[in-house]
């Protein structure tokens, strides 16, 4: 069971990951394959805390390359809740999503990864039960979806689907669908669990209409 937070409880600092097109949510799970120095080191001073909190966060496009990452000002923390090293060094680590948050500034130190002050106060509904999206008609989703997988040649398991319950279903398609960076943000910042739905069906509508990114949802 993961540990349960109350704004209070939130550190006003964090590390932060900046990883292309790695989505997480709140309520929702992320595995990460953390091999890099700088991210052994987050992991590593991680660990030395009570929260565990890591925050995800996404650079913007367009960087300049060796330069200090520009970050979107909204990402979501997660809480390490497990973790496995493998033979070449390599951690595999699950992440639980915790809360959004609004990045204040990010800080120069002598840490090889980046700290960011942030704020936590815009987002404290998603440290409680997510209200059901009482518009979700899940025929409906299941068919715009079925089209976009067929386009973009991805699979799942259908059945879970059907069966799944409604807010797991949607945050685990926000996560891994193959969308663009600028369209994962789009699904972070939703506010409520029915705009993120929403979102996610324009977004597969569109890619039906227009192309989309190969791939295989497991």
């Amino acid at each position: 069971m993961v540990k349960t937070f109350s704004l209070a409880d939130l550190p006003a600092t964090i590390p932060v990951f900046p990883l292309p097109g790695a989505l997480l949510l709140p309520h929702a799970r992320l595995p990460l394959n953390i091999f890099e120095p700088r991210y052994l080191a987050m992991l590593e001073d991680t660990f030395k805390t009570d929260d565990r909190l890591i925050g995800m966060v996404q650079p913007l496009a367009h960087q300049k390359e060796g330069s200090t990452p520009a970050l979107h000002r909204i990402g979501c923390a997660g809480r390490v809740t497990a973790m496995q090293e493998t033979e070449d060094g390599r951690y595999l680590v699950t992440l639980a999503g915790i809360s959004r948050f609004r990045i204040r500034d990010v800080e120069d130190g002598f840490r090889p990864y980046l700290r960011s002050s942030v704020d936590w106060s815009d987002f404290e509904r998603d440290l409680g039960r997510e209200p059901p999206d009482e518009g979700f008609d899940r025929p409906a989703f299941l068919r715009s979806l079925s089209k976009y997988f067929e386009k973009n040649r991805l699979s799942s398991d259908w059945d879970a689907m059907k069966e799944a319950d409604e807010e797991l279903l949607i945050n685990s398609l926000a996560i891994m669908c193959p969308f663009e960076l600028e369209e994962k943000q789009a699904l972070l910042e939703a506010p409520t669990l029915a705009d993120r739905r929403e979102i996610l069906v324009t977004l597969m509508e569109f890619a039906v209409r227009g192309g989309g990114d190969d791939g295989k949802v497991q």
